[in-house]
């Protein structure tokens, strides 16, 4: 297979796209982004970046808290509509007919269509160019319960989550495998008797 030499930039996909609320309940925002993960497990850190001439960049900055929520695929419209226009101009929230949901563990808002919200505090900004990193502990999580067994599973695979890849919207679709699937020793069969 042939490569051609691609100039450096941003071509890390699929990136997971989300909905960060922040501000307040009375004041509520959210913003889309795709510059999000997971940072370490133990403590479980994240991070959004942002550039610092967005409206939520000096909520987020004040508070020193946001909500990263996970947005099914059918919000796909309201996310990109959630990224391409500012708080300063419009109440998204209203617009866009979402819910703002109390968090469990931080002032800022959840948003309540979102299947999973991960509830942050930032210890760290870092400059980087472009976008500043907030780095945050998550310090809470909310998860739909449609999405949790009676054993207590979850069950994310039928959140119909979205992703980010080079400037198009995807829809996480079916399932290849699962960590570790590829050491797992195969199962034996007893022999019938």
């Amino acid at each position: 297979m042939a490569k051609i030499e691609w100039n450096a930039g941003t071509l890390l996909a699929p990136v997971p796209v989300v909905l960060v609320s922040c501000g307040s309940m009375e004041q509520p925002n959210v913003l889309t982004v795709a510059w999000t993960g997971i940072l370490s497990s133990d403590p479980p850190k994240t991070y959004v970046s942002v550039r610092p001439s967005r409206f939520s960049y000096a909520l987020i900055k004040e508070s020193g808290e946001f909500v990263i929520n996970l947005p099914s695929s059918y919000l796909i419209r309201i996310v990109d509509f959630c990224g391409v226009k500012s708080g300063r101009d419009i109440q998204k929230f209203e617009v866009c007919n979402l819910t703002v949901s109390p968090s469990a563990k931080v002032s800022a808002p959840s948003v309540a269509e979102c299947p999973v919200s991960l509830e942050c505090r930032v210890t760290d900004i870092l400059p980087l160019g472009s976008h500043d990193m907030f780095i945050a502990d998550i310090v809470g999580v909310t998860v739909d319960e449609r999405f949790i067994d009676e054993n207590g599973k979850l069950h994310l695979e039928q959140a119909s989550l979205a992703a980010y890849a080079h400037g198009e919207y995807f829809a996480l679709g079916k399932k290849i495998g699962s960590f570790g699937y590829s050491v797992r020793k195969k199962r034996t069969r007893k022999p019938r008797k």
